[in-house]
């Protein structure tokens, strides 16, 4: 290589000088709440609301950058997809064979969270790998900034987004954590699990022992939650979750209108083969869904605890993932364990 000059060098440095200048308009460019209009009147009601000292939290909010890319994100969620693209996004051999691994390594807290909650291992082991891949994404953004923007710049939904806002600053203030460096996804969810604030705040418990709810790094903690979310939901220990059906079309309109939360007890759902054996017969509570399936729709009789995910995520597509998600890993599971 051969020396630069001082030509050269100037030339570089004038050019080094040109970028920095460049990346600080750049950086002074980035979009902030408005002081009076947005700020001042969220803080005033949340230190009325609680004992937050409102200067604290003014500086915190002048420092939230609104995020276009979170606005973007949310008018094209996973969950518009129809079932044939949404499904092979999660189960795949790769997240099945990951969730064998999870479920070995972290087998004592799974069973203790089973027998304390009845929420088997495998749904347990299913959702933190569809939300978080197994604690190996938690997301990228900010929740400081996702939460500011989807409160102050999303209308449709902004109610909800100004209180998981409230709940956020109250979580970082009741955990000592830094609201400048918990990150996660573009609406807000953080940790192993992937619970937004309220949730985290509601449900979130110690489950190692160390006095802390910490979703961010204990393992156990996220295990211990996610069981305790499904159960306080109605989980129902020993139940199945759903059953592939086949409805007569005189039906088919009348049941999947109904929407998916159980209303009719399984043994009078005419109509309808379950195929299932002896549960089908049962006053279990269900209801019809339909998807759209690589072949054509198909067709499911999901029962109490399908409806309990839906807690989670009120998605019956992301339901159902989990769901299909969790009997492959717990088929994989048994046969290596044999």
């Amino acid at each position: 290589m051969q020396p630069i000059g001082a030509e050269e060098s100037r030339h570089w440095a004038l050019m080094l000088g040109v970028v920095l200048i460049a990346w600080s308009l750049f950086a002074g460019a980035e979009e902030r709440l408005d002081a009076t209009t947005e700020i001042e009147p969220f803080v005033r009601r949340l230190a009325e609301q609680s004992d937050l000292d409102p200067q604290p939290l003014r500086r915190l909010l002048r420092q939230a950058a609104v995020q276009q890319e979170v606005l973007d994100a949310i008018s094209r969620p996973a969950e518009a997809m129809p079932w044939r693209a949404y499904r092979p996004i999660f189960l795949t051999d790769t997240r099945t064979a990951r969730g064998v691994e999870f479920w070995r390594e972290h087998r004592p807290a799974l069973e203790r969270a089973e027998g304390k909650f009845g929420v088997p291992a495998h749904v347990v082991v299913a959702i933190i790998g569809i939300e978080s891949f197994y604690g190996r994404y938690t997301g990228r953004l900010r929740v400081l900034d996702s939460l500011a923007t989807l409160a102050f710049r999303y209308p449709r939904r902004s109610d909800f987004f100004r209180s998981e806002l409230e709940h956020f600053l109250l979580l970082m203030h009741e955990e000592r954590l830094d609201p400048l460096r918990i990150k996660g996804s573009y609406a807000g969810a953080m940790g192993i699990p992937q619970f937004i604030s309220s949730s985290y705040r509601s449900y979130a418990i110690d489950f190692d022992g160390d006095a802390r709810r910490d979703l961010i790094g204990s393992v156990d903690d996220a295990i211990g939650s996610v069981a305790r979310y499904l159960e306080r939901h109605r989980w129902r220990r020993g139940e199945a979750v759903a059953f592939p059906a086949d409805p007569t079309p005189e039906v088919i309109r009348e049941l999947v209108g109904r929407g998916m939360k159980p209303h009719t007890a399984l043994k009078d759902l005419h109509g309808v083969e379950i195929y299932a054996d002896w549960f089908a017969l049962s006053d279990s509570p269900g209801a019809l869904i339909e998807l759209e399936g690589e072949e054509g729709t198909e067709y499911w009789v999901v029962l109490n605890n399908f409806f309990a995910i839906t807690r989670y995520n009120h998605s019956k597509l992301y339901a159902m993932a989990v769901h299909q998600l969790s009997e492959r890993i717990l088929e994989a599971f048994e046969k290596r364990n044999r």
